[in-house]
């Protein structure tokens, strides 16, 4: 059986596997990768339940039905996975281990990054526009070089937590249908929770959902995010992030995201115009930091993600040994 102590293991394995071979493209140009599977069921919904003749309160209440139905769906199939792997015993535990590697992303999050950083050096802004408009959901067409320079980091310091604190958190806790529930939800609130006309009323419930199970996990994030500074400003860097996280219109996302600005001296969010329409008109965050981010403060910020990540490794293993010793 799979217990307590092994799920740590499996989790710390994961982080590990994840950190050095991320998503081999290889295999996913071959086989449809989980998170495909699932944006795949959401637009099904989507396309069925979401149509523009339907009154929007009827819309609301379809797509608080289609998240729950998705997430029971999640929960049964990782507990159905969960058992067999359970009496699978040490091929069971293997295979667990690269599914939930699979549902990571700190590698590939950060290759992303930090091909924008890459892009600017090699082609200005235009080269930096390209990578960072496969990142974010901004108008790229919009963002001079510091925008586009932000924009990573910004996207750097929210996927930490949602690309990596928040399925291992929900791992940890839940094991696999905690974790397959959490990446069902999290997709879907990039797919549909959005407040745009189109979304606003459907993708209600899905946003809600992913506020509560980013809360925790968004919050352990901003604090491993300044453990990864310098640490003779831990401090102050704290202050910042408790100060300025609220000037985020997300719950969640200014909490990892003014931690980063805090410890990489920046000042991120402010005004921002997304491909759909939809216009963020916020506050800077760490607002005293400089605006005109660039490439070399990118590197600066992926240096601070793996020490953050590290870190976290580091809690995992810690939790492993604990539970081992039966603490």
């Amino acid at each position: 059986m799979i217990d307590g102590t092994s799920t740590f293991l499996i989790l710390l394995v994961a982080l590990l596997l994840d950190r050095v071979i991320g998503d081999p493209d290889w295999l996913w140009r071959r086989l449809p990768h989980p998170v495909v599977l699932f944006g795949n069921a959401i637009s099904f919904a989507e396309k069925r339940f979401n149509r523009p003749e339907i009154a929007a309160s009827q819309r609301e209440k379809y797509g608080f039905i289609t998240i729950a139905i998705l997430l029971i769906s999640s929960v049964v199939i990782g507990a159905f996975f969960s058992a067999v792997f359970s009496w699978g015993g040490l091929v069971g535990i293997v295979i667990e281990t690269v599914i939930v590697a699979v549902f990571l992303a700190q590698k590939s999050l950060a290759d992303h990054v930090g091909a924008v950083s890459a892009g600017l050096r090699k082609d200005g802004v235009e080269g930096g526009r390209k990578a960072v408009s496969m990142i974010v959901g901004r108008n790229a067409a919009t963002l001079d070089e510091a925008g586009v320079a932000r924009a990573a980091i910004e996207s750097l310091a929210e996927n930490a937590s949602d690309g990596v604190i928040a399925p291992a958190f929900w791992y940890a806790i839940f094991g696999l249908p905690g974790l397959f529930a959490y990446k069902m939800l999290n997709t879907a609130d990039s797919m549909i929770g959005h407040m745009s006309e189109r979304y606003r009323a459907f993708g209600r419930a899905s946003a809600k959902f992913d506020d509560f199970a980013n809360w925790v996990p968004a919050r352990l994030t901003g604090g491993l995010i300044i453990l990864g500074g310098e640490l003779n400003n831990i401090e102050d860097n704290f202050r910042v992030m408790i100060r300025d996280a609220k000037l985020h219109r997300s719950p969640n996302a200014g909490w990892p995201e003014s931690a980063m600005a805090a410890v990489c001296n920046l000042a991120l969010g402010g005004p921002r115009n997304y491909a759909g329409g939809d216009i963020a008109d916020e506050p800077f965050m760490n607002d005293v930091g400089d605006k005109n981010a660039n490439a070399d403060d990118i590197d600066h910020a992926i240096g601070v993600f793996w020490r953050a990540m590290t870190l976290a490794t580091i809690a995992v293993a810690l939790l492993a040994l604990l539970a081992f010793l039966n603490f």
